[in-house]
């Protein structure tokens, strides 16, 4: 059969993969998003202890960066979800369960995703902290501004202008780290086009679609945070 004959696997109707797809799509968005926002808090705090006086919080926000920046996030998927599962089935026996208990996929994905994000956006916000004129610390004193009015209205929208670029990529990464999910058994783009690839025996076909998705989420958001960039940069004059 031609190959363009084979597209109404990918339609919507009898048959047709199109609905499981979109809504394949439509978890990769979640698990995406949800690990984009935790790594937020996750690389915010990393960024603060890197740029604290105190050794220790400098030491231990280094070495958090260190660890899930160096070790494979394939490998940090499996320590994190069967570590996790270790822990809840250790648990559920003190309670008289005898069977294994697995950590919920999607929640696993997002944690994942997030201490791996986390330790990308923690090296963009400081950078972008330390981009930042001291002046404009400065002049926050001079108008005789708490530390919390010094940042939320001064340093962090400045801050944000200089990091949205950076986040950018590490979106980017964040997208493409989701497919590696699959491995744990989360029906996202990766999975649902292995499914269906096996199923119909038209891999070719399936990889392609789920590229073809991966290629317009990644589009879309990087128009998204072109415009976000562009609002930030507003009235800077270069």
């Amino acid at each position: 059969m031609h190959m363009f004959d084979k597209l109404y696997l990918l339609g919507f109707g009898v048959g047709g993969w199109g609905g499981m797809l979109l809504s394949a799509a439509g978890m990769t968005l979640i698990l995406s998003a949800l690990g984009f926002v935790l790594g937020a808090v996750f690389g915010g705090l990393a960024a603060a202890g890197r740029l604290s006086s105190a050794r220790i919080m400098r030491g231990l926000a280094s070495a958090y960066g260190t660890v899930f920046r160096g070790v494979p996030d394939l490998l940090t998927i499996y320590l994190f979800y069967y570590g996790g599962s270790v822990a809840l089935t250790s648990l559920g026996r003190l309670f008289g369960s005898g069977g294994f208990v697995g950590l919920p996929t999607l929640a696993t994905g997002v944690l994942t995703i997030g201490f791996i994000s986390g330790a990308y956006q923690a090296e963009v916000y400081r950078g972008a902290y330390l981009a930042v004129s001291h002046g404009q610390f400065d002049a926050a004193k001079a108008l005789a501004l708490t530390r919390l009015q010094m940042l939320r209205l001064v340093i962090v929208p400045q801050l944000l202008r200089h990091a949205i670029p950076g986040l950018g990529n590490v979106w980017q990464l964040v997208l493409k780290d989701s497919a590696l999910i699959s491995v744990i058994g989360l029906v996202e783009i990766m999975r649902q086009a292995q499914i269906g690839a096996g199923s119909t025996r038209e891999p070719f076909l399936f990889y392609c679609a789920a590229a073809a998705l991966y290629f317009a989420i990644a589009g879309i958001t990087d128009l998204a945070f072109g415009r976000a960039e562009s609002n930030a940069s507003r009235g800077i004059v270069h």
